[in-house]
């Protein structure tokens, strides 16, 4: 797709707001700031007796219908990003090539959650070959990066929240490569074409982003931080001195120009050429251990998914580094209960939920490594057997106080987004640079940030886990997809961390036990449990053995008592229970129709056509 054809599907505010600037200058002297009628957190607008208006049809909660079409759809944390991945489509490109062209808008739209300095990870419906399909895009540690270097760093007994020490080779490029080499249409340099216009023309800044690039912003400039330089991470996202505002103007011709080498170049330009150089000699002047070396090392790997049945519907995920398979361990537990007898969102449905959660969560902190350096008994974790056994644990009527990891037997956080085809190709793919923006380093010039991946090895000995040079970390980054019946049935993801497993299975509760359609499954109120007596490195040790039940507003208040009562610690809503996208096929008279949602959580939107 030529650029011009880009623009010209883009709304005026969005294509031309550099252009108008450039071709009348009296406009931008009378240039004012977005007027704001409301202040994030602002008090008058956070009551839990206030409620969203009432819809026709549907749930009362729902912010919005599913969209649905017949020849594609695609659904994101940005509507910028989503309409690219439309015009992808219409332009005859697959849904992979809609996914990558999405994932590259999204690295300058929405780098709070993702960009080309993390890693990629993706499940796709091959209809060809009629299965789901597995990509791992995970990148290893630096080799020059030994464990009793990565000890001399710790705080509080594990690696530090950013900095160099964090950083580990971003996979998301190759990722894409890989994708595009088995099931592209278009030509590769096309895909970037909607993300370079984007990122050098500019865009307005919604709020939710906006909000999470000035707090990572503030937080990278910390003292005692542990970044080493952030002074370019603030010369691309707040090159006047201030992050953009939201609806604020923004761009970023550095993001542009790397995006134009790898257009040109493919992934070697990437991981051999200019920019590995430029990210060799950038950490080499911070003291960092990146080299071109590690990256010219790395490659993604096809893998087979992991599959459970939860009551009639096949529900799959990606075993490797990943905590794929605690959406299925949750489940494996969850089925033995009568979830739709207990009733949708009553206390014991959720409490019963939040229980599997902290008892699968165990297992994860115990086992979950990389299976190149650990053998990982996903076949007895994700077994029946065992499920049957660690439900036993699950009381009813009380919380359990104490819970711990199984014995295992001898031998043995983030943007999601979905899109399909006319083809019958769907697409599971999420994409991040860890927590939050990611390390808070940026190579000279480049204009995209380091993930801080590494922050979740372990440093213990014998751990599964723990740091080795070359090794990949535990990651958190999960796509989420179902089949019923040996056909596809949703591909989904709930983005955010530790709240992946825990957001994936709430959906498949909403839809399977509580028969929501895909909008209102994602719009249900949410509840998030933090803490486990072994930490993959992100709870907070001052949770305690039972940990932190967090409960969206929406929650019915009986609900909230009763799990209180039953000896949860209820917490607050604080925006940290994901972000949902989801895409469902049906067929009608003969005909594929696509129905897609997104949710009200983030800024993105889903379309179809």
């Amino acid at each position: 797709m030529r650029r011009r054809t880009f623009l010209a599907a883009l709304p005026a505010a969005a294509a031309g707001g550099a252009l108008l600037g450039r071709d009348a200058p009296a406009a931008a002297a009378q240039e004012e700031a977005v007027p704001s009628v409301w202040a994030p957190k602002e008090e008058r607008f956070i009551r839990n007796d206030v409620h969203a208006g009432d819809r026709p049809v549907g749930a009362s909660f729902a912010s919005r219908s599913a969209v649905y079409g017949l020849s594609g759809a695609a659904g994101t944390a940005h509507p910028l990003a989503t309409m690219a991945g439309i015009e992808i489509l219409k332009q005859g490109g697959s849904a992979v090539d809609a996914a990558v062209a999405i994932n590259a808008c999204l690295g300058f739209l929405e780098p709070t959650s993702s960009g080309i300095g993390g890693d990629c990870f993706v499940m796709l419906w091959d209809p060809a070959q009629h299965k789901v399909v597995g990509l791992a895009g995970s990148g290893a540690s630096p080799r020059a990066l030994t464990l009793d270097i990565a000890r001399a760093h710790a705080r509080n007994g594990g690696l530090p929240k950013l900095g160099a020490v964090t950083v580990s080779v971003p996979g998301a490029v190759d990722a894409w490569w890989t994708l595009h080499q088995r099931y592209g249409r278009l030509r590769w340099a096309e895909l970037f074409q909607p993300a370079i216009a984007l990122a050098e023309n500019g865009v307005a800044v919604p709020e939710v982003i906006a909000h999470y690039i000035r707090a990572n912003l503030e937080a990278f400039r910390r003292a005692g931080a542990g970044v080493e330089e952030s002074e370019n991470a603030m010369r691309t996202w707040a090159p006047d001195g201030a992050p953009p505002a939201a609806g604020g103007y923004f761009r970023n011709p550095d993001l542009a120009r790397t995006y134009r080498m790898i257009a040109e170049g493919g992934r070697d330009a990437f991981y051999e050429g200019e920019i590995a150089r430029t990210i060799d000699a950038y950490f080499r002047r911070i003291g960092g251990w990146l080299r071109r070396e590690d990256l010219a090392a790395h490659h993604s790997e096809w893998v087979e998914p992991y599959a459970t049945d939860y009551r009639g519907v096949t529900v799959h995920a990606l075993g490797a580094n990943t905590q794929g398979i605690a959406t299925l361990q949750m489940l494996n537990m969850i089925e033995r209960f009568d979830m739709k007898g207990y009733g949708f969102q009553s206390p014991l449905s959720i409490h019963i939920a939040a229980e599997a959660k902290r008892l699968a969560y165990e297992d994860r902190a115990r086992f979950y490594a990389d299976p190149h350096f650990s053998r990982v008994p996903v076949e007895w974790l994700i077994s029946k057997d065992y499920a049957a056994r660690r439900a036993a644990l699950i009381r009813p009527d009380r919380l359990n106080p104490d819970v711990h990891p199984g014995q295992a037997p001898s031998h043995g956080d983030t943007t999601y987004f979905s899109c399909a085809d006319a083809g019958g190709m769907m697409v599971s793919m999420i994409q991040s640079n860890f927590r939050g923006m990611g390390s808070g380093l940026v190579a000279d010039g480049l204009g995209f940030m380091f993930q801080d991946r590494g922050q979740l090895f372990s440093l213990q000995d014998g751990h599964p886990n723990v740091f080795a040079p070359g090794k990949r970390p535990f990651q958190t980054i999960i796509p989420g997809f179902a089949t019923r019946g040996g056909q596809p049935w949703l591909s989904f993801g709930v983005m955010g961390g530790d709240m992946q497993p825990q957001g994936q299975t709430q959906i498949i509760l909403n839809r399977v036990d509580f028969g929501l359609d895909i909008q209102s499954a994602g719009d249900s109120p949410r509840w998030h449990h933090e803490g486990s007596s072994q930490s993959m490195g992100e709870d907070d040790p001052d949770l305690g053995p039972t940990g932190l039940l967090r409960l969206e507003s929406g929650v019915p208040a009986a609900t909230r008592a009763a799990l209180a009562n039953l000896g949860w610690r209820i917490g607050g809503s604080d925006g940290g229970f994901g972000r949902y996208e989801c895409i469902e096929p049906r067929m009608d008279r003969g005909h594929r129709i696509y129905a897609a949602a997104s949710e009200m959580r983030a800024d993105g939107c889903a379309l179809a056509y």
